[in-house]
């Protein structure tokens, strides 16, 4: 049924419009902030804290240890700050270059920014922080972790053999060929003593309790930044068929490859998998999602009289693919108001892949929406957003972009040539050349800077 109420911002100008959905994304950022999902699920009463269905007593415990990794790493860890005050004994933060910005923790706790989403040798030193700090503990000690996606590069501890350079290599091999965060994290897990549970053998057995803040689709817990206290249901042999699969996109070394082989042989142990005396004392904690910013952006698009649809928050394939999906839709909304009538708003999250075949700089967000440019063309008052939550939409300064019926007009005006800039993954200099212009009508990147946040990315469809 067509909601009556008008959406007056969206009888506007183009400007107004565009302001409307960066307003959609101030909401859904907000909904997933780290801290607040951090004291929705964690309290503290008088010496015991709270947090889902466990109490724990602080005064019972020789010592608290804290444990933050991720891009969200930040945020997280200065709300169980606040939560623990001189209760804490020490802790090590681990977040991307640039996310620790403001951040001024107590002397206790060590910050370090590593490489994403290829690891770089900082990404070692925080891991052996952790791992230092950790050797102590005892059967008697708590130790919260705060865990958010991007902690699968930014904390490395690579395989005996396996040198970090090989890890980089082979991290940049499969994200360049698109392999999906499932199969690139079933790799590390295989090369790495720190992911796949390993975080949970380094507890030595203390009261572990993990707030885990989701940027994988489905939000498997094993999966987001590789599962470092969660039992691991990948093997060695599914390591090896990603390896195989993805090969011929590029260089695999030859000490990655060497230890995967010994893992089939048995010669090297798998990760520790569900039973394991490893995770006796171990709680894994979800507290937010994308599903929840997905949610948050419908309910406020709701409330300004849009008929609203969230389509899925398990959104994945390649991006240019999904972004001829979503223009496909808003061509049916505009020719047969299907699947909803319009003021139509439909929503949905999750992560694309881009297979790397150009020389050109981009992220899947920005290259989802140049391919929904091009499929929208000439549909007066159709809109579509795609935005990375963290901020950061690859190797670029932009979240995503946000485009319209008209982008296609306004770059041809200026002589970009859309189609060659997507065959070449070159969809930031798409969208910067096309913010040369000087036109808001146009549509344009997303710039957030880093946000505190990760949970996937969210693709918006308006057709006002």
């Amino acid at each position: 049924m067509t909601l009556s109420v008008d959406p007056v911002p969206l009888r506007r100008s183009p400007a107004a419009r565009r302001q409307f959905i960066d307003e959609v994304i101030r909401v859904a950022l907000s909904a997933v902030d780290p801290r607040e999902a951090i004291f929705r699920r964690a309290q503290r009463v008088g010496h015991v804290l709270m947090i889902a269905d466990r109490a724990i007593d602080l005064r019972a415990a020789d010592r608290v240890f804290l444990v933050s990794i991720g891009k969200a790493a930040a945020p997280m860890a200065d709300a169980l700050i606040d939560l623990l005050g001189d209760d804490l004994a020490a802790g090590v933060v681990v977040t991307k270059h640039g996310h620790a910005a403001g951040f001024e923790p107590p002397l206790a706790v060590q910050v370090v920014e590593g490489g994403h989403p290829v690891p770089d040798e900082r990404s070692i030193a925080g891991a052996r922080m952790i791992e230092t700090m950790l050797r102590a503990a005892t059967s008697r000690d708590v130790l919260l972790c705060a865990i958010s996606g991007g902690g699968s590069a930014l904390v490395t501890l690579p395989a005996e053999g396996v040198p970090l350079a090989d890890l980089q290599a082979t991290t940049d091999t499969l994200l360049r060929s698109g392999a999906t965060i499932h199969e690139l994290n079933a790799v590390r897990k295989h090369l790495d003593r720190f992911k796949g549970g390993g975080l949970a053998r380094m507890s030595r057995g203390a009261h572990t309790i993990a707030l885990l803040l989701s940027d994988v689709v489905g939000d498997d817990l094993s999966v987001v930044a590789s599962g470092p206290t969660a039992p691991d249901p990948s093997t060695f042999q599914g390591a090896w068929r990603v390896v195989e699969q993805y090969r011929s996109a590029g260089v695999i070394p030859a000490s990655v490859r060497a230890h995967l082989q010994a893992g089939l042989r048995g010669d090297v142990p798998d990760t520790p998998k569900p039973g394991d005396p490893a995770f006796e004392r171990v709680r894994n904690v979800l507290v937010g999602s994308n599903r929840a910013a997905a949610e948050a952006a419908q309910q406020f698009l709701r409330s300004r009289g849009l008929n609203t649809m969230l389509l899925s928050t398990f959104l994945e394939g390649e991006a240019r693919e999904v972004g001829r999906f979503a223009a496909a839709i808003a061509r049916e909304i505009v020719t047969s108001d299907r699947p909803i009538a319009r003021p139509a708003a439909l929503i949905a999250g999750g992560e694309t892949t881009v297979t790397v075949r150009g020389g050109g700089v981009g992220g899947r967000n920005q290259e989802l929406a140049l391919s929904a440019a091009i499929g929208v063309d000439g549909l007066d008052d159709v809109w579509v957003g795609a935005l990375a939550t963290d901020g950061g939409d690859g190797p670029t300064g932009a979240a995503g972009a946000i485009v319209n019926g008209g982008t296609m007009a306004c770059a041809r005006r200026a002589g970009i040539d859309a189609g060659r800039r997507l065959a070449e993954n070159d969809s930031h200099g798409f969208f910067n050349a096309l913010s040369a212009t000087g036109d808001e009508a146009c549509g344009g990147l997303i710039v957030t800077g880093p946000t505190g946040t990760n949970v996937n990315d969210l693709l918006f469809v308006l057709v006002l």
